[in-house]
């Protein structure tokens, strides 16, 4: 049996690994490259015939997991993409999203192109009637239940709390008249955050293929976090500013509002206008509702009590364009959230532009940015920056919160993988920069005594 590690390997995003099994080829995600380095990969032809891949294994619906599905099935692909029920909303949200935003900025391109003599034809990555025709293929699956793929293998999905639906992927495999488990950590989430359950704690596994995010780094615990972020809007709001939050529109943006509901009824922070511009953060929110079997006790209490978490009186969601030009006519503060969480497309760069040259205003980031992204160039400190087209002078503050990141930390992987009954023959890290993911290793060897290597992008292990 072999496996080839043909995303996240390396870096953070495309996600994307082959089992090569004696009758049988799975796919573990397809996703998009988000950092610009590596973005002409998303273009390029997939290292195997689309058509002989049996089944798709997705473990969660962000965009980097999941976003390559349509163009893998309009190449060729007519097998089973097996997820969880929740997973099977969120990525049909977020897959026609995508086709969209591929199909927008084709034209952006090609208008650019005829204004400076070029009259190219651009191709979007892939169109929405792709994506729609690649929705038929979802299957949904409640954790716990083992599903037969045939020739004695299995899947299982367990919950990895990363966000709504998101699973570790166990695939259970016959091998010289043994089983064998491969994990699929897929992303973990971290502990104690609102809404959603902790990640299941892992059973035995052979060989392990785990994420690294933030495997050389702690998070702020979720006390302080809250406490910055009270801080973050009344010194903002102190100088007349917008607080603008770039938030992944599944699970950063429910969070937060979450968090913001507790300040609000704990008089912490003002009652002003908060606004959630994203149509697709609004309809994430609303699949959040409709899956409180993926919630916590805490969240599944309040709910029972008549207090939506997610809901409150000054809170506006946001989906007509027309509606989100308008916020930034407003006069006074206000707290807008949109997306993308990287700044990469989206609503997020309009607010950008009539915010960031502001010295009241402040930019908080709540979540990864991968590098080459503009989020990431904020944080880095570059000025001017690049938006829509246009360099902007940086004036506003910038600022981050770790602890509202859906990754567990270095502290959080280590304390997951110690959960294991016995000792893996191999634990494999991807999902994560080459500072992390060598940092996560050294620590894995040192506190666990574990065998851990970091495959490059195309490796092949034999699994025997």
């Amino acid at each position: 049996m072999r496996l080839h590690f043909l995303g996240a390997a390396g870096n953070v995003t495309g996600s994307c690994y082959l089992l090569e099994l004696e009758h049988q080829r799975v796919l573990v995600d397809c996703g998009l490259y988000q950092e610009r380095p590596l973005r002409g990969r998303n273009w390029e032809p997939f290292p195997f015939p689309a058509e002989q891949i049996n089944v798709l294994l997705l473990t969660h619906a962000h965009i980097d997991h999941c976003g390559l599905i349509p163009k893998l099935c309009r190449e060729g692909f007519q097998g089973r993409i097996l997820t969880t029920k929740a997973t099977v909303e969120l990525a049909e949200l977020l897959l026609l999203d995508a086709a969209h935003i591929q199909e927008e900025d084709a034209r952006f391109k090609m208008k650019r192109h005829a204004r400076e003599g070029r009259p190219d034809v651009i191709h979007p990555l892939y169109t929405t009637a792709d994506a729609q025709a690649a929705l038929q293929y979802l299957e949904g699956v409640p954790y716990g239940e083992m599903v037969t793929l045939g020739d004695g293998i299995t899947v299982t999905f367990y919950d990895a709390g990363h966000i709504l639906g998101s699973t570790q992927v166990e695939i259970r495999y016959p091998l010289n008249g043994q089983e064998r488990v491969l994990l699929f950590s897929g992303d973990l989430g971290a502990v104690d955050r609102p809404i959603l359950r902790d990640p299941a704690p892992p059973g035995r596994a052979d060989y392990l293929v785990m994420e690294s995010t933030y495997g050389d780094r702690q998070h702020e615990s979720a006390e302080d976090c809250l406490d910055r972020l009270a801080a973050l809007v009344n010194e903002t709001f102190a100088h007349g500013g917008n607080l603008v939050i770039p938030a992944f529109a599944v699970g950063r943006t429910q969070e937060l509002l979450y968090d913001l509901n507790e300040l609000l009824a704990q008089d912490r922070i003002p009652n002003a206008l908060v606004f959630v511009d994203s149509p697709m953060a609004v309809s994430a929110t609303e699949i959040f509702q409709r899956h409180p079997e993926c919630y916590d006790e805490e969240a599944r209490q309040l709910l029972h009590s008549g207090d939506n978490p997610l809901e409150f009186p000054s809170l506006h969601l946001v989906r007509r364009v027309e509606d989100s030009k308008a916020i930034n006519h407003l006069r006074g503060s206000a707290i807008i959230i949109s997306a993308s969480g990287m700044c990469t497309a989206g609503r997020i760069k309009h607010h950008l532009v009539h915010n960031i040259s502001r010295p009241e205003c402040t930019i908080l980031f709540v979540g990864y940015q991968a590098r080459g992204t503009l989020g990431r160039h904020l944080l880095e400190g570059e000025n001017p920056v690049r938006i829509l087209g246009q360099y902007r002078e940086v004036k506003a503050r910038i600022e981050s919160l770790s602890g509202f990141s859906a990754h567990a930390d270095q502290r959080g992987l280590l304390e997951w993988l110690g959960h294991l009954p016995t000792p893996p023959r191999q634990v494999f890290l991807t999902h994560g920069e080459p500072e992390a993911l060598q940092t996560l290793q050294e620590k894995i060897r040192e506190q666990l005594g574990f065998a851990v290597q970091v495959p490059q992008y195309r490796d092949v292990v034999e699994l025997t």
